[in-house]
């Protein structure tokens, strides 16, 4: 033990000022509060860093560090994030076998919508916390999510705080998941397998997904897991998990077009290279079949009629009423109101899913796309230009490219991890109010720093992960 302290002293010291720091966060911060809340979020960067540059090879200490650290907001309620508050009403409503995607919280508390005399414990609360926008709409996560939802809602129903540490549990539980495949997959790939840490120790990860209770962590396991089996050709089962994550968060169905050019027939001659080989059109379709089958069995107990509505309209409404934290809609919307007077999100809002539908059938017919590591960098380009087009773009959303771009030689969504916290500018003492020029700079630095990786690959101005 004295041997250990002694090898690991400095370590052992950046962790526990960290634990320090992240207790502050998840127990002393008001998220109007941004000076302290970027201070707080500066300072773990830089531990984080130090964590891993000092302790390289270490993976049961790094580990059981990030373990701990996720492990301090076991209690805390989110305060960046009241999302958690409608996790909460639907894994109630589902664990007393009550369909959550059928009624609005705020017209069943109006009693606009009957469910014959059924009740939901700490309804005022759960509806005071989530905030009027969010009970106005119809419930938007897929099956898989509500799941996790009904979990909390059937072990904890009856307190806010129980069911959080549920929900909390299932998320930290993911992130294991995503250390151990992400690192066997980098291992498969030829790659150091710590840059896993860039993502297991990055404080946006652990402030967003175990501290707000964001369940892109949840969809992220399920997919690296799926991106494993499939490099080690288990594709039913690869398949079966690429559906389970769509279930989680729907963005993977983004990347479902990409894999076109990755099934290959097997050459009777080895000297046909691997990438030339004819397309074996068969595992292809196999593969997208069973993933969307797999997909759409997870929401056959909800499956009706007034599902449908409900569900697709209320995820058109991300597109043609939200915004926040945009890119090249906030430059578009800003043309429309000099040119027309007004905003033309209702226009833009069906113009921008087109273009990036066109900008995923460009990146699967003219890529490559034969291994899983040019998958992974065609997916994580694919995403980034999705956000960088979306009218709505939260912080935790960055927990995918960040993710992806592990198994690539870019690293812009790494500092895309640190620039999005100026988003959180926008929540003031006063009310939401978005500092546009904030989010022109914090859009600059990290498209910046993605042209400046692709067109300059060689250069000195590279995120060392080694």
């Amino acid at each position: 033990m004295t041997e250990f302290l002694k090898a690991y002293r400095i370590p052992l010291l950046f962790a526990l000022s960290s634990i320090a720091f992240y207790f502050a966060f998840a127990y002393n911060l008001e998220r109007s509060d941004f000076p302290k809340l970027i201070m707080l979020y500066g300072a773990l960067f830089f531990l984080a860093y130090k964590l891993q540059q000092i302790t390289k090879g270490s993976f049961w200490v790094l580990a059981g560090i990030g373990i701990a650290f996720r492990l301090v907001f076991i209690v805390a309620l989110p305060n960046l994030s009241q999302d958690f508050y409608r996790f909460l009403w639907d894994g109630r409503w589902l664990a007393q076998g009550v369909n959550p995607y059928l009624f609005t919280p705020e017209n069943f508390m109006k009693g606009l919508e009957s469910l014959q005399g059924a009740t939901i414990a700490q309804a005022e609360v759960l509806v005071e916390g989530m905030g009027a926008l969010n009970a106005s709409h119809y419930s938007n996560y897929p099956a898989v999510n509500q799941l996790f939802f009904a979990l909390a809602g059937l072990l904890a129903g009856k307190s806010v705080f129980g069911s959080v540490i549920v929900l909390r549990l299932s998320i930290i539980l993911a992130d294991i998941g995503i250390l151990y495949f992400g690192r066997k997959l980098l291992r498969n790939l030829k790659m150091n397998p710590h840059h896993i840490f860039w993502y297991f120790l990055n404080p946006f990860i652990i402030i967003e997904m175990t501290g707000n209770l964001h369940f892109e962590s949840v969809m992220l396991f399920f997919l690296v897991w799926s991106l494993y089996l499939l490099q080690k050709k288990k594709l039913l089962w690869a398949a079966v998990l690429f559906g389970v994550s769509i279930s989680v968060k729907l963005l993977p169905l983004l990347f479902l077009p990409l894999l076109l050019k990755y099934f290959r027939k097997k050459e009777v001659s080895t000297a046909v290279p691997a990438g030339r080989r004819a397309l074996d059109l068969t595992k292809l379709f196999a593969f997208w079949t069973i993933t969307i089958a797999t997909a759409c069995i997870t929401f056959f107990p909800f499956l009706s009629a007034e599902f449908l509505q409900h569900f697709s309209a209320t995820i058109a409404l991300w597109f043609q009423k939200f915004e926040f934290n945009a890119s090249i809609y906030y430059i578009i919307r800003w043309i429309g109101f000099e040119v027309v007077g007004w905003n033309i999100i209702g226009t833009v809002g069906k113009i921008l899913p087109i273009i990036t539908i066109l900008l995923v059938a460009a990146l699967a017919l003219f890529r490559r796309n034969n291994s899983i590591s040019s998958i992974a960098t065609t997916m994580l380009f694919a995403v980034f230009g999705y956000f960088l087009l979306s009218t709505t773009v939260h912080p935790w959303y960055v927990a995918t490219p960040l993710l992806l771009c592990l198994f690539t030689n870019y690293r812009f969504p790494l500092v895309w991890s640190f620039m999005v916290v100026l988003s959180y500018t926008a929540y003031g003492t006063e009310g939401f109010d978005e500092n546009l020029w904030l989010v022109a700079f914090e859009y600059v630095v990290v498209i910046g720093f993605a042209v400046w990786e692709v067109f300059f690959p060689n250069s000195n101005l590279k995120i060392k992960f080694s």
